[in-house]
């Protein structure tokens, strides 16, 4: 039995192996299953008929054109070196059979030496193959490394491009909320000028109020004093009528002191209405010498008026302590005016608020609502004199949780729609922005609340 056959078998198969592997191609691999098959049909035959002396020309045929095929497509390339391996046995094989069959004496006297050089081939063979599935190895490991990487980077490409499509949605997210929240701004701003501007109305409206209160005091002493004048005047035409010198002269006394008093609180009214004014328009920024005495008391009686405008059954007990050594000291009047008008009603307010609280819950309790402002001299941890400014109610108290809040903007104690929670917190950038002092706070729950101003001189 020749070894042709088998030679061709493996020669095919590694061929299909490597289509398969490398360069798969539906013709190819149709031709090679044919082959096999064929060779399967030819070697039953040469078994079964015996006619190897045929057949044998028919393996050389095939082997040729393997190696052929081998060395001339591109397809088969990676094979090659199998078929350098299996080349000399193949050569070998076709040039003793045609020895043996054109001179077969003359292929007797050497087959020694054809015995010797098949061996040889034969170890040339198992040698190349060995290298070859060295070879075979590493190029399969390099194609799987190879296919790995690819893998990677398809993946990586595709995770950079649904990365790239995240960032580009999370970019358009982001400027879209950026805008929302710049708009939300612009309209914050413009609602809080708003509300900054109600604050000053609102406290414009309470002062004025309490101005209409004031301002009355003094008008009725005009009116009353000049109607005195008016009768007094007629009395004394009477009397110069009747040759009384002296009575005249006396009643012409009398019209002298109600003009003085006329023009006192003639005077009167006109700061009323001036102070109205200051506080009406916007602050212009500029400091001159302030009698914080006076501008308290002024801003206390027309809060106190103010809130008795509004509500005929509120009434409260007002003390000042004045430190009458007390000097003019550069501030902003119209500023701090609102600063201390912020205090005293919410004073004014937190005691009517325990007082109405204290007779729901007990009836008649006996409680008498009472604010307190005092002012001393006092000197400052760097030697500079200063003005303290404290006021105290027997309210019900600042909430512990809520002391920390009480200069926030907006933030208030106060139900829905009784305030707007920027009092304090205009207040708070009045002394502490606008002149460099500080505004501090002592309270108790339930019993007091007391505001410490601290302007510098």
């Amino acid at each position: 039995m020749s070894i042709e056959p088998f030679i061709s078998f493996f020669l095919i198969r590694h061929l299909r192996k490597n289509l398969r592997t490398f360069s798969p191609d539906p013709w190819w691999n149709k031709v090679l299953t044919n082959a096999m098959i064929a060779i399967g049909i030819v070697f039953v035959i040469e078994l079964v008929f015996h006619t190897q002396k045929i057949t044998i020309w028919i393996w050389h045929l095939l082997l040729l054109s393997i190696v052929y095929i081998s060395f001339t497509q591109p397809l088969f390339s990676r094979i090659r070196t199998v078929m350098i391996a299996v080349l000399p046995l193949i050569v070998l094989s076709l040039v003793s059979d045609i020895l043996e069959s054109l001179n077969s004496t003359l292929y007797k006297n050497i087959e020694t030496y054809f015995d010797i050089t098949f061996s040889i081939a034969i170890t040339w063979m198992v040698a190349m193959l060995i290298k070859s599935s060295k070879q075979n190895k590493a190029l399969e490991k390099e194609r799987k490394r190879t296919l790995e990487e690819e893998e990677r980077s398809k993946f990586i490409e595709a995770q950079k491009e649904k990365l790239e499509i995240i960032v580009a949605e999370r970019t358009a997210e982001i400027t879209q909320q950026k805008d929302d929240l710049q708009h939300a701004l612009t309209e914050l701003k413009a609602t809080q000028t708003q509300l900054i501007h109600s604050e000053k109305m609102a406290s414009l409206g309470e002062l004025t109020a309490g101005i209409a209160h004031e301002i009355q005091n003094p008008l009725n002493f005009v009116n009353n004093f000049s109607e005195v004048n008016f009768e007094l005047i007629e009395e004394m035409k009477n009397e110069i009528a009747a040759g009384n010198t002296s009575e005249a002269v006396l009643i012409a006394e009398n019209i002298k002191d109600n003009e003085k008093k006329i023009i006192h609180h003639g005077k009167r009214a006109d700061a009323i209405v001036k102070g109205m004014l200051q506080h009406s328009r916007s602050s212009n920024g500029q400091k001159e010498l302030t009698d914080i005495n006076a501008l308290a008391d002024e801003y206390l009686r027309l809060s106190y008026h103010g809130l008795r405008a509004r509500d005929k059954s509120f009434n409260a007990k007002m003390e000042t302590h004045f430190d009458e050594s007390l000097e003019k000291i550069n501030a902003i009047p119209q500023d701090v005016g609102r600063a201390f008008l912020n205090l005293f009603t919410n004073a004014f307010y937190a005691v009517a608020e325990k007082k109405k609280t204290l007779q729901f819950l007990k009836g008649e309790s006996g409680y008498e609502p009472t604010v307190t402002v005092s002012t001393k001299a006092v000197k400052s941890r760097l030697g500079k004199i200063g003005v303290e400014v404290r006021v105290r109610d027997n309210g019900m108290g600042i909430p512990e949780k809520a002391v920390d809040k009480i200069f926030q903007p907006f933030f208030t104690t106060k139900p829905t729609g009784q305030g707007t929670g920027l009092g304090l917190s205009l207040s708070y950038e009045i002394i502490k922005q606008g002149h460099g002092g500080e505004i501090r706070v002592k309270t108790k729950e339930g019993e007091f609340a007391e505001f410490i101003v601290d302007l510098p001189a």
